[in-house]
């Protein structure tokens, strides 16, 4: 009897492994997004926010402007990865933004966001 409900327990841990793991749709698309778009945000609504900056989001096949935006961050220290598209042979490949901990702009933005703190970092307001 306990052997069973041993069993049980791994088979329920394995489906839901599987059920929780995340599913990768690749998005292609074959010409280039049009140049971003400047838009000036505005004084933050508090000052824990932080501007991110609009992008060109895949529409069916075309591109469509989602407007930038001022958002909290989801915990201290989070950093936020643009959205962006790489260049294959299939054509142009969507990756989507996403809050993680570590810098995976490699500080692009920090350089580029014009004191907005578009990480989140106190100290490193630049013009």
């Amino acid at each position: 009897m306990r052997w069973n409900w041993i069993s049980g327990v791994l088979l329920a841990m394995a489906i839901a492994s599987q059920s929780s793991a995340q599913t990768q749709i690749s998005v292609y698309i074959g010409t280039a997004p049009p140049a971003i778009v400047y838009e000036e945000p505005g004084p933050p609504p508090a000052a824990d926010f932080v501007w991110i900056e609009g992008y060109w989001s895949p529409a069916s096949h075309h591109y469509k402007w989602v407007r930038g935006h001022w958002e909290r961050p989801p915990y201290e220290g989070a950093c936020w990865t643009h959205p962006h598209y790489d260049h294959y042979r299939e054509g142009w490949q969507w990756h989507e933004g996403y809050w993680d901990r570590e810098d995976h702009d490699n500080g692009h933005w920090r350089e580029h966001d014009h004191g907005r703190r578009h990480h989140g970092h106190e100290d490193e307001d630049r013009d």
